[in-house]
């Protein structure tokens, strides 16, 4: 039979090896938050989580450290069967985050033991867990779509369908693509959503075979319908934040903005990147209001979003905006009406790439 002395030994290591999972998991979760996606929010809260669960006052850490005992641990070498050697970043994230939740639910459950340890709160294990599987959610979501936003560099190509003139979208693409573009984004105001619905799913199968975003404009139902890579909108579309409750977490949503005001709420709203114009006076949208280089500039300043300049863009002003602030351009009209549709698009990439 085991003694008074040996049970509370033996709980001793229990609540002192779940604490220890808990914070290393914690741990390489908030450096992920603050060193890869530079979100202070997310480093913050889970700073926080961190200490409010592996702080305690001295005399109870010294019990803790006094029941250890890793050379008689059974544990040490027992691995589960087909445990990876090797994790992609998101599968990391959500082995760590489920390391953590379970760890927290050992102490919530032990410490509602009588005689345990008055040092223990269950409800603090409890409304730390919960907090978790919020956190683990967005870290992952944010991970998963920095993935798409890193490509978001030189040309973003709008296939506009006013502009082809008859054309097939999906050998406008392909020029597009094997000019060098990174990203095409499907625009198209009139077309019934029948009609438009074929044409984004040939198009989303294209770029994804050239490891191409694929981007709808405006229709949430049409990326979600086309296995887009993301969905971009304007002032007065959806509001961003509805939308990125919408989209899966692995989708990547853009916004336009013609102001700093705009550029922030954007950010903050759960937008992964934005477009901002028109930086010169465009025959792509007649009611575009220019902004200028200053205004880019100033966007550059307050957000760490990805941009995507937009508005008159061509080989000649191509670097200047680059030197701006700009991660990529988008093109239409000089893309769409030149005659070699490949070339034009390597001309505006190459003058992209001189600004740098």
């Amino acid at each position: 039979m085991v003694s008074p002395e040996a049970m509370s030994e033996q709980r001793l290591r229990i609540i002192d090896a779940n604490l220890n999972r808990a914070g290393e998991g914690l741990h390489l979760l908030e450096e992920l938050a603050r060193l890869m996606l530079n979100d202070a929010g997310l480093t913050q809260q889970l700073k926080t989580i961190r200490h409010e669960i592996v702080r305690g006052d001295w005399s109870f850490n010294q019990q803790l450290i006094q029941s250890r005992d890793s050379a008689g641990d059974v544990g040490v070498d027992i691995e589960a069967w087909g445990e990876e050697k090797h994790r992609e970043l998101p599968i990391m994230v959500v082995a760590n985050a489920r390391r953590v939740q379970e760890a927290l639910r050992i102490l919530e459950e032990l410490s509602k033991i009588p005689g345990t340890t008055p040092q223990l709160d269950p409800e603090k294990f409890k409304q730390a867990r919960f907090a978790l599987y919020t956190i683990e959610q967005e870290l992952l979501s944010k991970l998963l779509r920095r993935d798409k936003t890193e490509r978001l560099t030189g040309l973003y190509a709008i296939v506009d369908s006013r502009a082809l003139n008859g054309r097939s979208h999906l050998k406008v693409a392909d020029r597009l693509i094997r000019g060098g573009a990174k990203a095409i984004q499907l625009r198209d105001k009139l077309s019934s959503k029948d009609k438009l619905l074929p044409i984004a799913q040939q198009l989303s199968k294209l770029c994804s075979q050239h490891t191409v975003l694929f981007i709808v404009n405006d229709h949430l139902d049409l990326a979600l319908a086309a296995g887009a890579d993301g969905l971009h909108l304007g002032q007065e579309d959806l509001p961003i934040k509805v939308a990125r409750k919408l989209l899966p977490i692995d989708k990547i949503l853009g916004c336009s903005v013609t102001t700093v005001d705009q550029a922030t709420a954007a950010e903050s709203d759960g937008a992964d990147y934005l477009a901002v114009g028109s930086i010169y006076p465009t025959s792509s949208k007649e009611t575009a209001k220019v902004v200028g280089l200053e205004r880019l500039r100033q966007i550059r300043q307050a957000v760490s979003l990805p941009l995507v300049a937009i508005g008159g863009i061509n080989k000649d002003n191509a670097a200047e905006v680059l030197a701006t602030g700009a991660d990529a351009v988008a093109a239409i009209s000089a893309i769409l009406e030149a005659d070699d549709i490949e070339e034009a698009a390597r001309q505006i990439i190459a003058g992209f790439e001189a600004g740098k």
